[in-house]
């Protein structure tokens, strides 16, 4: 059988204490097993990027247990097993979009030689090869965006975990990432879960999470 590659049990996240404390995340069971397809989609403020911190090993839990059976312990999930895509700017100032996406694969020992092509055919993937030497402060945040997503792609990593990666992008332009993103990763055993206010993301996925005030419920197939 088939290990999972991060299992949470009974996950609690608080913020703060006493009356001003805010459970952002309230005894959250789940799994999450290779070529996994998963929306997580919920309203703002209901725990989903908590949620994606706590099974990425970024944050830690008030409560409750997790574990990577698959992929060892906390501290060797990064640079390679799991890769995250954030909401917000994410980029490395000083170096040029190439280096930017380059970089988690020279982290985990490869030679620049042969990090500089799999980042160029990374960029290319998602329409934004044109941009490789510029620099973050020189690209539209929607174009951000997408180097974001070709630099989690390009560190193969076993697990992506991606906060709305498509909010900056209009409709079109974000069904075409999504089509790359999920492409990119047929053949590689990886699981996807993606936070999304945005029904069309979440429809174009296997299974559906919904959170809501920190409650988690799982195991919904969504409709396509």
């Amino acid at each position: 059988m088939t290990e999972p590659l991060v299992v949470a049990l009974g996950v609690s996240r608080r913020f703060g204490s006493g009356s001003t404390g805010t459970e952002a995340v309230r005894e959250a069971s789940c799994a999450v097993y290779p070529r996994d397809r998963i929306a997580l989609v919920g309203p703002s403020g209901s725990g989903k990027s908590t949620l994606l911190h706590l099974l990425g090993g970024i944050d830690f839990p008030s409560a409750g247990s997790l574990s990577w059976p698959a992929l060892g312990p906390r501290e060797g999930l990064r640079p390679a097993k799991i890769v995250d895509v954030f909401q917000g700017p994410s980029l490395l100032p000083p170096l040029s979009l190439i280096e930017n996406v380059h970089f988690p694969l020279l982290l985990q020992g490869m030679a620049v030689r042969d990090a500089t092509p799999l980042a160029a055919a990374a960029l290319a993937r998602f329409g934004v090869a044109h941009l490789r030497d510029k620099l973050p402060e020189e690209i539209s945040a929607g174009q951000a965006q997408r180097v974001a997503i070709a630099r989690a792609v390009a560190a193969r990593p076993a697990l992506l975990l991606a906060d709305e990666p498509t909010g900056q992008l209009d409709s079109i332009t974000a069904n075409e990432v999504l089509t790359a993103l999920l492409d990119s990763l047929v053949g590689t055993g990886a699981a996807i879960i993606i936070a999304t206010h945005d029904r069309r993301v979440a429809e174009r996925m296997d299974i559906l999470w919904e959170m809501n005030d920190g409650y988690l419920k799982t195991g919904v197939a969504c409709s396509t």
